[in-house]
C-alpha cells in the first residue's frame, strides 16, 4: 500500500518533471508560422486606435470561446500595472486569448510573476513581451513622495520602483518628476526581467522574443512606445 507521504513525494516529482519538460523542450516555433514583433506591435497600435476612437471591433465571442477551450495561443505577453483604468485587453481592443497578462501595482515583477512570464515565453512562444506603464501611477507617486510603506508587501513594491525614481531625482519636481519616474520605472521593470531571468534573456538574445516598452496616457487612451 502506498503511504500518503510516498504519494505526495511521487506527485511532487511528476509535477517537477512536467515543469522541466515544458521549459527544456521549449523551442521557437518555425519563423514562417510566427508573426514578427513589429507585425504584432502594429496590430496592437491599430487596436489602440480603435479604443481611442471608441470603435471596438465586433467579435463573435461564443465560437471563439469554444475554439480557445482547446488551447491558447497569445501573441503578446504583458507585464502591466494593476490599475483598474489600464486593462491591456481593452486599451488595445483585443479579445480572449490574445494577451497573456501579468499585472501588479507599478508594473513590477516578483519571482512568481517572472515565473508566469517565463512559462508564457517557453510554452506559447509569444514573440512580444510588452512592459506597460501608465501616467500618474500611484505606486510610483508614493515612491517619489517618499511615503512610508505601511506593510511588507507594499515595501516590496517600493524596493522595486526605488532605483528608477533615484535615477530621475533632482531633474524635476511635482508632476514633471512623476512623469519622468513613471517612464524610468517602465525601463527599470524591463531591465529587471532580463537580469532576473536567464530564460527570457536567452529568448531575447536568440531573437525569439522582443521586449517592447509602452506608456498609457490616461486622458486620451493612447499608448505610446518608449525607446
Amino acid at each position: 500500500m502506498i503511504t500518503r507521504r510516498e504519494f505526495s513525494l511521487a506527485t511532487a516529482l511528476v509535477l517537477a518533471g512536467g515543469w522541466r519538460a515544458t521549459l527544456q523542450a521549449a523551442e521557437p516555433a518555425p519563423a514562417d508560422k510566427r508573426p514578427s514583433a513589429e507585425e504584432v506591435w502594429a496590430g496592437l497600435v491599430a487596436g489602440n486606435k480603435r479604443f481611442v476612437a471608441g470603435k471596438p471591433k465586433a467579435r463573435a465571442l461564443g465560437p471563439l470561446r469554444r475554439e480557445l477551450a482547446k488551447g491558447q495561443y497569445p501573441s503578446v505577453i504583458v507585464l502591466g500595472c494593476a490599475d483598474s483604468r489600464v486593462s491591456p485587453s481593452l486599451v488595445f481592443d483585443q479579445t480572449v486569448g490574445d494577451l497573456f497578462e501579468v499585472r501588479a501595482a507599478g508594473n513590477v515583477a516578483d519571482s512568481i510573476a517572472i515565473g508566469s512570464l517565463e512559462y508564457a515565453a517557453a510554452h506559447f512562444h509569444s514573440p512580444v513581451l510588452l512592459v506597460l506603464g501608465h501616467e500618474k501611477c500611484g505606486a510610483v507617486a508614493a515612491v517619489t513622495e517618499a511615503e512610508a510603506a505601511p506593510t511588507p508587501g507594499i515595501e516590496a513594491i517600493v524596493k522595486k520602483i526605488s532605483p528608477a525614481v533615484a535615477r530621475v531625482k533632482g531633474k524635476a519636481t511635482g508632476e514633471a518628476l512623476l512623469a519622468l519616474a513613471v517612464e524610468a520605472n517602465v525601463h527599470q521593470s524591463a531591465q529587471d526581467l532580463l537580469e532576473a531571468s536567464p530564460l527570457l534573456r536567452k529568448a531575447v538574445d536568440g531573437g525569439q522574443l522582443t521586449v517592447i516598452k509602452g506608456l498609457y496616457r490616461l486622458a486620451t487612451g493612447e499608448v505610446v512606445r518608449l525607446t
